[in-house]
């Protein structure tokens, strides 16, 4: 790994460093190799930079005098969660200081009777859900990288993942925020009602601010009756546009309970069952793959009514093929296939695209892109995959089959074509490092003004994640 190095420390930076290391402790500031690697760049691996020094604060008034001193210094600070990024929303630079959440971990409450619960910002996704389950209760933000991802990242990005369909994404789990400003100021909301219409609903300006207006600190989060029962099916197709009819035709059939509809187009799927090392479950290839979670209350449900609906659509030619899990196994093997993006960062370069776009014009927008990359890079590997019943899409280019070719002409020539669609270049990613330049894709000159007066108002010296969004 090539690391760019911090210059030698200003005399107003010692004084800093001093300074904090009186208000954390010594053990709770580091420097120099003690910082590691992982601060250094998140999973893109895009330019791993050292930090000119860590921060580990344990409790939120940690983070509120080490922001205050920073401030007070003009410091650039760099919130950090789990490095699981995808936007290099948390990469530091050369003078920067990171701020890890990762000791300010912890369940606190689980309330029965509100149906919530409150955790410390560097709980990592898993814990949550498991703390959340041995209660009764399910946390529905669910994601691949859910075993090292952190609650206080997902909210900073407003995470989607696999099931947004059903439950919605990060934003839609919050009931509460606790939030140290750049002044080391803490807007302490850790509200559990559901009905609250006092003025400005504060949280939704941190929610999605990738850690540039404020660092997320706690959390009030919904929870969910548990499904009783879940059945996993993967679904052969003969193309987009019978995808699109399946959703629709099991959403009508099941409402609610369809609680992931995730598409694979064949280079993705060949490409995760080679990763996972296993044999696709059907003896020829297909032109489209669907992996679908059918979760119910009923604790009788054999999933009898939802092979009934697939065996239906089967019969009347609505899809091609289908294979039924029927163990937890047979489970863990099939959604492997789709989580096989946690390996691309090691086997792969790759080029990340997270858009958005209306769900009917999706299909035809994966054969335009294809078909340009193709004309611009011939014999480019490329992979689509997404979560269709929420309009996003997913393409990784593999850097390594465009040698020579700069990242930022793959992002010119995608973006350049979501931008008559009106799309988005971050459906639940983020924008970060990558993609500030392609922004104004997405919004207006006017909606990035308020964006700007937004910021400057919360955080005037702009120490807050400098250099991301804007």
């Amino acid at each position: 790994m090539t690391v760019k190095e911090p210059a030698a420390p200003e005399s107003t930076f010692a004084a800093t460093l001093a300074a904090l290391r009186d208000a954390l402790g010594d053990d709770a500031v580091r420097v120099g190799d003690a910082i590691g690697e992982r601060p250094m760049t998140d999973w893109t691996r895009h330019g791993p930079t050292r930090p000119a020094a860590l921060l580990l604060p344990r409790t939120t008034e940690q983070v509120a005098r080490a922001l205050m001193i920073c401030n007070d210094a003009r410091q650039p600070v760099v919130p950090q969660g789990g490095m699981t990024g995808l936007a290099g929303g948390s990469i530091p630079r050369a003078g920067d200081i990171a701020l890890s959440l990762d000791r300010l971990a912890g369940v606190e409450e689980i309330d029965s009777a509100a149906a919530t619960i409150t955790l410390r910002a560097g709980t990592t996704l898993q814990t949550a859900q498991e703390a959340a389950a041995q209660a009764g209760f399910e946390l529905a933000l669910d994601l691949g990288a859910r075993g090292s991802c952190q609650i206080g990242g997902n909210l900073a990005t407003n995470a989607g993942g696999n099931r947004v369909i059903q439950s919605g994404t990060a934003r839609d789990q919050v009931l509460g925020l606790e939030v140290v400003l750049a002044n080391g100021a803490v807007l302490s909301s850790l509200n559990k009602m559901v009905k609250n219409n006092t003025g400005y609903d504060l949280k939704h300006w941190f929610i999605g601010s990738e850690g540039t207006l404020g660092v997320i600190t706690r959390a009030v989060l919904k929870l969910q009756p548990q499904r009783a029962s879940r059945h996993t099916a993967l679904v052969a197709l003969n193309g987009y546009e019978q995808a699109v009819a399946l959703l629709r035709r099991l959403s009508t059939r099941f409402g609610n309970d369809i609680g992931a509809f995730e598409i694979m187009w064949p280079d993705f799927f060949d490409f995760g069952v080679k990763l996972t090392g296993t044999r696709s479950p059907f003896a020829e290839p297909h032109p489209l793959y669907a992996l679908i979670e059918h979760a119910s209350f009923d604790a009788d449900d054999d999933g009898a009514r939802f092979s009934n609906a697939l065996t239906d659509a089967l019969d009347e030619s609505a899809i091609r093929d289908a294979v039924i899990a029927q163990s937890i196994a047979d489970t863990r093997a099939l959604w492997a296939i789709r989580e096989c993006t946690a390996e691309f960062p090691v086997k792969l370069d790759p080029i990340n695209f997270d858009v958005s776009l209306p769900i009917g014009e999706i299909g035809a927008f994966v054969d335009r892109c294809r078909v340009a990359l193709d004309r611009a890079w011939p014999g480019n590997e490329s992979y689509f995959f997404g979560h269709i019943g929420d309009s996003n899409l997913h393409v990784t280019v593999d850097g390594r089959s465009v040698p020579g070719v700069d990242h930022h002409d793959v992002y010119a020539l995608v973006y350049d074509m979501l931008a008559p669609l009106r799309g988005s270049v971050s459906a639940e990613h983020g924008i970060g490092l990558l993609k500030r330049e392609f922004l104004p894709v997405s919004r207006s000159a006017e909606e990035l003004a308020a964006m700007r007066a937004i910021k400057h108002a919360l955080d005037p010296n702009g120490i807050l994640n400098p250099g991301k969004l804007f």
